[in-house]
């Protein structure tokens, strides 16, 4: 689904990222892991467009995404959650999910402002696809609450819900279960599951290792700008090179 080749990023004389090469399979869970400073978010802003690639490829369903601008990304069917939550607070979880879906609303400007029957299909149509993705999320029941009262899980659970109304194909999480206490993320991780098992993929990064042991099919580890172990969890975690890049040569010994 997702495949980076050779992929390397600079910035100035800095280096950030070295021939980058994974591939994300279509209906995993796949994870990105690596210590503080490996490279792990600039690779899902060059994934995303938000940034461009000194050299390689990054193929999407075999599409090339050299060049290719953010929103049309978005529209080929990446979606992407970031570390910091950014719900709209003083919005309900209804609109904020209905926002996601902008660009899949098909009406004029003038229907809109004449509130003409084609647009009120289309907003109530866009309307029952909100509540239902936040069922997939079991926040349907606030569906008219402000965002801002929701806990912090609950926000990051809608953060799911809206980028999922953009009807992706692969779903980027950057650190989702960061801030959160076990329950959370325990929640979480079974709605992660449940969002898997409706057909979509996911590609994540996350610091939380047993976390990722426990969630991912796949796992890529990314240290000082390049790849040094891909496999199951289990070559994961064995994996002595993995083993000194978190702990150090002489603790890993």
């Amino acid at each position: 689904m997702l495949q980076l080749t050779k992929v390397s990023k600079n910035f100035g004389g800095l280096q950030v990222l070295q021939d980058v090469s994974f591939t994300v399979p279509h209906g995993s869970i796949f994870g990105l892991i690596g210590p503080n400073g490996a490279g792990k978010t600039t690779v899902f802003n060059l994934v995303t467009g938000l940034l461009r690639a000194s050299g390689g490829g990054i193929e999407f369903n075999g599409q090339n995404l050299a060049n290719v601008p953010a929103h049309r990304i978005t529209e080929l069917g990446i979606a992407r959650t970031f570390q910091n939550i950014r719900v709209f607070k003083e919005m309900t979880l209804l609109e904020n999910v209905v926002v996601g879906m902008h660009d899949h609303l098909n009406y004029s400007v003038v229907s809109s402002v004449l509130n003409l029957p084609s647009y009120r299909r289309m907003e109530a149509k866009a309307r029952e696809r909100a509540l239902e993705l936040l069922s997939w999320l079991r926040l349907d029941h606030k569906s008219h609450m402000l965002a801002d009262s929701l806990s912090y899980g609950e926000q990051r659970k809608l953060e799911f819900a809206r980028a999922l109304a953009t009807e992706p194909k692969l779903l980027l999480l950057d650190e989702p279960v960061a801030g959160m206490n076990s329950t959370e993320k325990s929640e979480l991780m079974a709605e992660i599951v449940n969002i898997k098992q409706r057909g979509f993929s996911i590609f994540l990064i996350e610091h939380d290792m047993r976390f990722v042991m426990e969630l991912c099919d796949r796992i890529a580890v990314l240290n000082f700008g390049r790849i040094i172990a891909e496999g199951s969890p289990d070559q994961i975690k064995n994996n002595p090179e993995v083993i000194e890049a978190y702990l150090g040569k002489e603790e890993a010994a």
